[in-house]
């Protein structure tokens, strides 16, 4: 089978697509088709060894995909040879074949394509997770995505608007912006300009957001927590602008703000009850026309690792879709 292998971290551009065996799945293992895998924040740390996991050397990247279940594992009782799903595999995705943890794998909702259910599970989880068990998130509350144009960003805006809160979506240009208000967002900022969180304080009668939603760091990251309101909650999700910001804390103490870590994949990992759960509510507002990924790119396996290169410049906005069986 052919998969995007990477031999040693370092450049993304060092990724090559190569023949490798078929995986065999194990006990407790599924053995996938894989019809499609999207590019998520993680796969562009990981490849050059910056992420909080490091994975064995040589492998193949790709941390949710979606596709047919073309052999079973012993022990596995809830799946079957022919079954369509979607699964969350930390590595692994962008390859003709994966095998993953029969646990992390659920059959797709009847009307979701396989592009739609890879890319699904680990930004709409990791935002549901963040703003239900982490941030508890309320009707009326007002929410500010930090990053609003990119995967969990779009996850985030559209799983307020599900759990009845008012969105500004703070984002880097006019197209990112529009397509933040095309996802439901009530309100945006540009936050490349000057004081753009005073911005953020006037469109909330000056309390300021009652939870912040930050996926990016960086220089963002201060003005952002400045305009967060009296106990608000500010949810620390990644880093994309590539630097892990130093805040003062006495911006915490001041308006008794709090500031919390999201790190889903550790938490799915302690509470699968839980991310079963997630799915559950998820697949029932993508039934109603409340979720849908926005996809806007589709590459080869051969085009992934530019791909993967585009997101970590933050030139890609909503999903990016590897296709592994489609022909250069």
């Amino acid at each position: 089978m052919k998969a995007l292998m990477c031999h040693r971290f370092g450049p993304i551009d060092q990724l090559t697509v190569e023949d490798v065996p078929s995986p065999t799945p194990g006990p407790g293992e599924v053995l996938i088709d894989v019809q499609a895998a999207s590019i998520n924040f993680p796969d562009v740390l990981i490849v050059q060894g910056l992420y909080q996991i490091k994975p064995s050397l040589p492998f193949s990247p790709g941390a949710e995909l979606a596709g047919v279940v073309s052999a079973v594992g012993p022990e596995v009782r809830h799946l079957a040879v022919g079954d369509r799903v979607f699964a969350s595999v930390g590595t692994g995705g962008f390859a003709e074949q994966c095998v993953a943890p029969a646990l992390r794998v659920q059959k797709l909702p009847a009307d979701m394509d396989f592009e739609t259910g890879a890319s699904f599970v680990l930004v709409y989880g990791t935002s549901l997770h963040a703003l239900q068990t982490i941030a508890r998130l309320q009707p009326g509350e007002t929410l500010l995505v930090l990053g609003a144009a990119g995967g969990v960003g779009i996850a985030a805006v559209e799983i307020a608007k599900a759990m009845g809160a008012r969105v500004i979506a703070a984002a880097s240009s006019p197209a990112k912006l529009e397509l933040a208000r095309s996802a439901g967002a009530d309100a945006t900022v540009d936050y490349t300009q000057p004081d753009w969180r005073r911005e953020v304080e006037a469109l909330t009668g000056g309390r300021g957001a009652d939870v912040v939603y930050d996926a990016v760091g960086g220089s963002y990251t201060e003005p952002a927590l400045r305009a967060t309101a009296w106990r608000g909650r500010y949810l620390v999700v990644g880093f994309a602008a590539g630097d892990i910001p130093k805040i003062p804390l006495n911006l915490a103490l001041l308006k008794e703000r709090a500031i919390l870590g999201v790190f889903w994949g550790a938490a799915m990992q302690r509470e699968p009850r839980q991310l079963l759960a997630d799915l559950k509510q998820l697949t029932d507002w993508f039934a109603a026309g409340q979720l849908k990924p926005v996809i806007t790119e589709r590459v080869p396996l051969s085009g992934a690792a530019a791909a993967i290169g585009r997101l970590g410049a933050r030139q890609a906005m909503g999903k990016l879709v590897v296709q592994p069986r489609a022909a250069d």
